[in-house]
Order: C-alpha cells, then structure tokens, then sequence
C-alpha cells in the first residue's frame, strides 16, 4: 500500500512515530528546566518535531504528532490541565504555520517558526485567562512573545538544518518545501 506522500504507508507511519517519540521526550526534558521569571514557560524544543512532520507529510500529520504529543506529554508529566493549553495553541500554531507556507511560497522555516511560537504563546496565555476568569495575566505576553520569538528561531534553524542533514532515502519522494504538494 502506498501513501499519498509517496513510500508505503509503514515507512510514513514509523517516521511519524520516531517524530512522536523525539518530540515528546524533548517535552518532559524541557519541562525539568525552569525559565526565570516565568512559571509554566518552556524552550519549545518539542517544536521540531511538529514542524518536521508538518513539512515532510503536511498538516493532517503534523496534527496527529501535536495531538499525541501533547496527550502523552500531560499525562507522563503528571499535569493533565497542561493538556487543554498545549493542545488548543498546539493545533492553531500548527495550522497557522501551514497557512504561511501556503501563502508565502519562499517564507523561511525560521520566520514559520517564530509566528507559530509567538501565536502558540499567546494562545495559550488567552485561554489561561479566560479560564481564569481575568485578564491581569496578559501582562506577561510581552516576555512570552520574546520568548516565542527566540525559541521559534531556533526550532525554526533546526528545522531547517536538520532537512538538508537527512539522507534523501528517508525523505519522502514528492516531498517539497513546506509539504506542499
């Protein structure tokens, strides 16, 4: 059986799981380093796996990474309310993402990346505090844009590195920047 993606649906199954697995023992690793200042915050480093799969099979596949990830990632690090902010920004930062390499044919994985981080970053703090019911949070959006935007740019470089690093016979056939076919 063959995917739409080229190669057999296994090979395209395994590498979303090895995309999976990566990004997910890069949450519960950043989750042991704290960042000053701003309780909950973290690098984004799970980010790269999201972003791989997103430009190596496209958004239907990069959703299931993020929706796995995150799943796991809650229960394994023992916060299940964790789970609601990651999921809701993790899947529209995704989607946001897809959109730019759609509608900017040449856009950088690096300027993807950090837009992705920023509005993940955002979202998460909106529905924090519409979950809590006050507004008085959002004090913080400008030290987690910051943060967004430095971590999206090195997500974004890892990405973009780590695509002219992979061996083209583990990259799918008809792949194209962005995963756009």
């Amino acid at each position: 059986m063959r995917s739409q993606h080229g190669g057999n649906a296994g090979r395209r199954i395994a590498m979303l799981g090895i995309l999976t697995g990566l990004g997910l023992v890069a949450f519960l690793l950043e989750s042991l380093i704290p960042i000053p200042y701003l309780p909950g915050a973290k690098l984004g480093l799970s980010n790269i796996f999201s972003m791989l799969a997103l430009v190596l099979y496209g958004l239907p596949d990069a959703l299931v990474v993020v929706l796995v990830r995150t799943f796991l990632g809650s229960l394994f690090a023992g916060n299940v309310s964790m789970m609601l902010y990651s999921t809701t920004a993790g899947l529209l930062s995704v989607c946001a993402c897809r959109l730019m390499l759609l509608l900017v044919p040449r856009i950088s994985f690096v300027a993807v990346s950090v837009t992705g981080a920023v509005l993940h970053n955002l979202v998460q703090l909106s529905v924090y505090c519409a979950l809590a019911g006050t507004a008085q949070l959002f004090g913080y959006a400008p030290y987690l844009c910051l943060l967004g935007a430095v971590s999206g740019a090195v997500v974004g470089l890892a990405v973009t590195y780590t695509l002219k690093l992979l061996p083209a016979r583990i990259l799918p056939q008809d792949r194209d920047k962005g995963g756009i076919k």
